[in-house]
């Protein structure tokens, strides 16, 4: 598949390859990661690359690459999905962000320091008011969940869609019910391009304890699509 489109971010791109993920696409790989994240609504979480990789990347290249696939422009990787038929074959994100900190000691770093002392005050805040906060998503319903993410080059490009649509042609294939997947709320441009893929709001919209944009809170959003 390949997607056809120009954007202008420092260079051109007239021509973007959807393809499998391949062996040696993976220090390239986490070279994305860390460009694609850059400019995110949440600020890359607490702005230690490695440890997020470890949690939203590398456990689809090592569980799941036969469902990974690559945005490629140039000879340059520009985007990828990284999806998972079965949410249950891999651990939760919460338990993976836990193995995280742990493995990378972020405690004792500054910033993810300060990351984790704010979402502590945020937890003890929503509690006092009752106030939902977010977790993960479990419905046999949508087991399938996927992790999309572009090069600044390559957004408005058309890329993004076709990988979904490489994605969803896997789903068909599998027999998969459905899927879901979690973004923010306040990633409005985010929003809009998954309900033009056929994505559906679902769900309330808590807070994402210690995420910050401009000073302002942000708040998960859960989205689902069905075949």
């Amino acid at each position: 598949m390949s997607a056809r489109g120009e954007h202008f971010t420092g260079k051109l791109i007239k021509m973007v390859t959807i393809r499998a993920i391949a062996d040696s696409d993976h220090a390239e790989l986490r070279g994305l990661f860390g460009r694609a994240c850059a400019d995110a609504p949440s600020a890359a979480l607490w702005g230690h690359e490695e440890s997020e990789a470890a949690i939203y990347l590398d456990p689809y290249l090592s569980a799941h690459p036969g469902s990974l696939f690559v945005a490629v422009a140039d000879g340059e990787l520009v985007g990828y999905l990284a999806g998972c038929l079965d949410s249950s074959t891999i651990p939760s994100e919460s338990k993976r962000m836990e193995q995280a900190i742990r493995t990378h000691r972020l405690v004792f770093r500054p910033r993810p320091a300060a990351f984790f002392a704010r979402a502590m005050v945020d937890l003890v805040v929503a509690a006092a008011r009752r106030e939902p906060t977010a977790g993960g998503f479990d419905d046999v319903r949508w087991p399938a969940h996927l992790h999309i993410n572009m090069a600044p080059t390559a957004r408005g490009t058309g890329a993004a869609a076709e990988l979904m649509a490489r994605w969803f042609d896997r789903l068909r294939e599998t027999g998969t019910p459905g899927c879901h997947l979690q973004t923010l709320v306040e990633n409005t441009r985010a929003v809009r391009f998954f309900e033009r893929m056929g994505f559906v709001r679902h769900g309330a919209t808590p807070l994402v304890p210690g995420t910050r944009k401009g000073g302002r809170r942000l708040h998960q959003q859960t989205m689902v699509w069905n075949p």
